[in-house]
């Protein structure tokens, strides 16, 4: 399937699906160093927030590469994803010992889950796809709900800034041809949904989420790829902590691919 037959498609759960049929999900965090910048910067977050016996909820779960993570560290993990392409390859990594509960729905409804069930809720692929605003409040709802009143939410979003430099490595005619605003440099929510860094916190603000982190989780790792994985691992580690000494710089959140944000739900 090519982008315009997908881009044809109107029913918003059927587009996701197809997209998951051309981008292969199971290897974007993990292929590479400097792949898993995105991943490594995004757990040690995560574990910052995690106590024994905490449980887990992986919203948009993928093919599991957080929740096997966490899983095979002891973590009781409940993993929700909507694509049948994703559902068949994370099942087929699953291990009968792996605490982990795979069920295949809708973000926006998880009324499998009782309210106040979880410690700890991973929001990492919903929001790529939702274009509407109301939908995106009622995704962070549901999470809401679902989260321990003392838990930590963990929200991903994909970066509309840094997108024009890392095309640009493939394609150098992108800021000629390039799908976006040549005024307002907004690019076009297609196949994924972007947000500036303002935009994502207009969306969290509206919905209920103190923040707590604003994080580059990937920072110039997509851009800087072959002298990334170029690097030994003393130089990988250097290169790691140097990011991690950024990825929270109020001047540096935009010029990231993905960003993260920590948050706990406003008391009212």
């Amino acid at each position: 399937m090519d982008f315009a037959t997908l881009k044809s498609i109107q029913d918003e759960t059927q587009r996701v699906q197809k997209t998951y049929e051309i981008f292969h999900e199971d290897a974007r965090l993990t292929h590479s160093q400097a792949a898993q910048v995105e991943f490594l910067t995004t757990v040690s977050y995560i574990e910052q927030y995690l106590h024994p016996g905490d449980r887990i909820l992986d919203l948009g779960a993928g093919t599991g590469v957080y929740s096997f993570y966490f899983a095979r560290k002891g973590y009781a993990v409940s993993a929700l994803e909507l694509t049948d392409a994703n559902i068949r390859v994370f099942q087929s990594k699953l291990r009968p010992e792996d605490p982990i509960t795979l069920v295949q729905g809708n973000a926006m409804d998880l009324s499998c889950y009782p309210d106040n069930s979880f410690d700890v809720v991973l929001l990492f692929g919903p929001l790529y796809h939702l274009q509407r605003e109301e939908d995106k409040q009622r995704c962070l709802a549901e999470a809401k709900r679902v989260c321990k009143q003392d838990g930590t939410l963990f929200i991903a979003f994909i970066s509309n800034d840094m997108v024009f430099l890392t095309e640009l490595c493939y394609d150098p005619n992108y800021f000629a041809n390039g799908e976006y605003n040549k005024e307002t440099f907004r690019l076009d929510d297609f196949p994924f949904v972007f947000h500036t860094v303002d935009a994502a916190r207009r969306v969290l603000s509206e919905g209920g989420i103190h923040v707590l982190h604003e994080v580059a989780s990937d920072g110039a790792s997509e851009l800087l790829e072959k002298q990334i994985n170029a690097m030994d691992q003393e130089n990988f580690q250097q290169y790691l902590r140097y990011h991690r000494y950024l990825c929270e710089k109020p001047e540096f959140l935009g010029m990231s691919n993905h960003l993260l944000f920590v948050g706990k739900k406003e008391r009212r």
